[in-house]
């Protein structure tokens, strides 16, 4: 295993735990935090950015970013589900 795989994946990890609260909250509460663009976008760019991982067997970070496209995603959901905040 390559470093460069190490601290990618420890820094998406960080991300991720603050998105994980996001998503949570904004199911809690019923709200869409963020727009539709923004959340699809991000979505679009982890997916791609999941794919380069693994062509480079950056696997551990590859694994990381899938976790954060879903997240990513259950807010693009949230926001079509209660449509306004």
């Amino acid at each position: 295993m390559v470093w460069q795989d190490i601290v990618i994946a420890i820094a998406s990890i960080l991300f991720g735990y603050s998105l994980a609260y996001q998503v949570f909250r904004g199911f809690k509460e019923k709200k869409g935090f963020l727009t539709l663009q923004s959340s699809l976008i991000t979505t679009i760019g982890l997916c791609a950015i999941t794919i380069a991982y693994l062509s480079l067997k950056l696997y551990l970070s590859a694994i990381v970013a899938v976790f954060s496209g879903i997240m990513w995603f259950l807010l693009f959901i949230q926001r079509i589900i209660y449509k306004k905040v």
